[in-house]
């Protein structure tokens, strides 16, 4: 049962962040390229590109994480699992562990942001975008990163003897 849940919002969660981090990207590159255009051929320059292509880059940092805990890529250092191999699960769970911290963490002060920047009304400069639109996705991914780690951690206790 749990697994068959896992597995659904696996998909569900896949699908979100592969669509979103494809068209965000998307829309980000067309907007510099019609600003390069604009600028070398006719000395002409889009002001809201930049600020476009930076929010797209600080979103797609942060929804690329939490693919990352899915597929097993976060930075680590595995000196110490090569010395001892016997060390390997229980770093494992002990880095897992960090991360569920960390996303719990996200989720807490990430609410506490953009609670500020509701109650302020702050705006982007150029789009005026709502921040608090922007610091929404701090919650936001140490929520899918909770559970993109709580399927990891699922996925070790279910069958140990997979590798990385």
């Amino acid at each position: 049962m749990t697994g068959k849940v896992l597995n659904r919002l696996d998909k569900i969660l896949t699908t979100f962040e592969d669509w979103t981090l494809f068209v965000s990207v998307m829309v980000a590159l067309v907007a510099l390229f019609f600003n390069v255009v604009l600028r070398y051929g006719f000395n002409y320059t889009l002001a809201w590109s930049e600020e476009l292509v930076r929010e797209v880059i600080i979103y797609t940092t942060f929804i690329g994480c939490c693919s990352a805990v899915k597929n097993r890529s976060m930075i680590k250092i595995d000196a110490s699992v090569q010395l001892l191999p016997k060390l390997k699960v229980p770093l494992t769970y002990f880095s897992n562990l960090v991360i569920l911290i960390f996303s719990v963490m996200m989720m807490v002060y990430g609410w506490q942001m953009a609670a500020l920047q509701a109650r302020t009304f702050q705006k982007t400069l150029i789009l005026q975008i709502p921040l608090v639109y922007l610091y929404a996705i701090l919650p936001l991914t140490g929520l899918l990163m909770f559970i993109r780690t709580a399927q990891v951690i699922y996925q070790d206790a279910t069958s140990p003897q997979a590798d990385d």
